[in-house]
């Protein structure tokens, strides 16, 4: 039996842009905003949207299995 459709990707990266109101968090892949706890990471200011950026893409590693580096 085949395994999760994503069980072979890589993990998702996240980036982020100015928007009208400071900076949005969004997923490369979908382009949308990232959501965390379900709110739209958008209007944030940089350095918080920098944190969060960072934060992501290493839980988003963290999630990806037993790869060590």
């Amino acid at each position: 039996m085949p395994g999760p459709a994503n069980s072979n990707a890589e993990p998702e990266t996240y980036d982020m842009r100015p928007d009208d109101e400071g900076w949005t968090v969004y997923a490369v892949s979908t382009d949308e905003p990232a959501r965390v706890n379900g709110v739209r990471q958008t209007g944030l200011d940089m350095e918080k949207a920098d944190d969060l950026v960072d934060l992501l893409n290493r839980l988003a590693r963290q999630k990806g299995g037993d790869a060590s580096t």
